[in-house]
C-alpha cells in the first residue's frame, strides 16, 4: 500500500465523468440522485480509519478537456492523499476524436495528479457490449487501456483493470442504458478498488447467480428485437437528440461533493446529508 494513503492527512478526491459520479446507482437522498462506487469507497475508508475527507468532482457526460479545465485545479488545491481518475470514455464514443491527441492529453492529466505525491488510482475501460454498430470503437478502447497500463507501471499508480473483470459480462451489472453500471456493478467495483488499495472491508455484492446475458439474436430473435427497440427508444433516440442540440445531461449539474467533507464513520454520507441538508441544494428535481 502506498504510504500517502496511510499518512496522517487523509483526503480522497475523485475525478472523472458519470463512471465516478455514480450514474446507474440511484439514491434520491444523495447529491445528484446517485451514490456510486466512489462514495462507497469513501465510507469504507472512514470506517477503517478516522479523519477521512472526501470530494467527488466528477460530472456525467464530461469530456477529457472539460475534466482538465474544471476538475484538475480544484483537485490539486485540496492536497489529496488519494486520487482516483477515469476520464476519456465519452471522447472515445465521439466519432471525431483524435486518439493520439486524446491519449497525450490524458497522460498530461495523469502526470499532473501523480505530481501531488498522492496514491493515484487509474482504471482501464470495459469492453461494453452495447450494440454491434459500436464494435469499430473497440480498437480505441484497446489503445486507451494500453496507455493507462503503461502509465500505471511507470508512475507506480494503482491499476484497477476494469477490462479484465469477467463479472461484468452479466447484464445485471449494468443499468438499462447498457453504458453505466447498476447498483450491483458499483458495489462490485468499490470492492475491487478497496482490495487494490489493501483495505479490508465487509462490503458484499448482491449474488447474481446464475449469470444473465442479453437475449441471443439467433436463439431468441423476438426477445432480442424487443430489447433493442426498448433500448433504442429509451436511450439511443434521446441521446441522438441531445447530440443534435449540442447538449448533455451534465450541462446543468454541478459536482456532487465539490468540497472536502468529513465522512461520518457511522451512517456514512447519508448521515452527512441528514446533518447538512444544504448538500442537496444544487441537485435539480429531475436528477433525484
Amino acid at each position: 500500500m502506498a504510504a500517502s494513503v496511510r499518512s496522517p492527512r487523509r483526503r480522497f478526491v475523485a475525478l472523472g465523468d458519470s463512471f465516478t459520479e455514480g450514474v446507474g446507482d440511484r439514491n434520491p437522498t444523495l447529491p445528484n440522485g446517485v451514490r456510486g462506487w466512489a462514495d462507497r469507497v469513501a465510507e469504507k475508508l472512514a470506517k477503517v480509519e478516522k479523519g477521512w475527507e472526501y470530494a467527488n468532482l466528477a460530472v456525467r457526460s464530461k469530456r477529457l478537456r472539460q475534466i482538465v479545465a474544471d476538475q484538475l485545479e480544484p483537485a490539486l488545491a485540496m492536497e489529496p492523499t488519494l486520487v482516483t481518475l477515469y476520464a476519456g470514455g465519452n471522447d472515445i464514443l465521439d466519432l471525431g476524436t483524435d486518439m493520439d491527441q486524446l491519449l497525450d492529453e490524458y497522460e498530461r492529466l495523469v502526470r499532473a495528479l501523480a505530481g501531488t505525491g498522492a496514491t493515484l488510482v487509474l482504471f482501464t475501460g470495459y469492453d461494453v457490449k452495447v450494440n454491434p454498430l459500436l464494435e469499430p470503437l473497440k480498437h480505441r478502447n484497446w489503445q486507451y487501456n494500453e496507455r493507462v497500463r503503461l502509465l500505471a507501471r511507470e508512475l507506480d499508480a494503482v491499476l484497477v483493470d476494469y477490462w479484465c473483470f469477467d463479472e461484468y459480462a452479466d447484464r445485471r451489472m449494468w443499468d438499462s442504458d447498457r453504458l453505466h453500471m447498476s447498483k450491483s456493478g458499483h458495489k462490485f467495483l468499490a470492492r475491487r478498488v478497496l482490495d487494490q488499495l489493501g483495505y479490508s472491508h465487509a462490503l458484499k455484492s448482491q449474488s447474481l447467480a446464475p449469470r444473465e446475458r442479453e437475449p441471443s439474436v439467433r436463439r431468441q430473435p423476438r426477445e432480442w428485437i424487443a430489447a433493442q427497440r426498448t433500448w433504442l427508444g429509451d436511450w439511443v433516440v434521446p441521446l441522438i437528440g441531445r447530440k443534435i442540440r449540442g447538449v448533455t445531461l451534465g450541462d446543468r449539474l454541478l459536482p456532487r461533493w465539490p468540497k472536502l467533507v468529513k465522512v461520518p464513520r457511522k451512517g456514512g454520507l447519508r448521515r452527512y446529508v441528514e446533518d447538512h441538508p444544504e448538500a442537496l441544494t444544487n441537485t435539480p428535481d429531475w436528477a433525484r
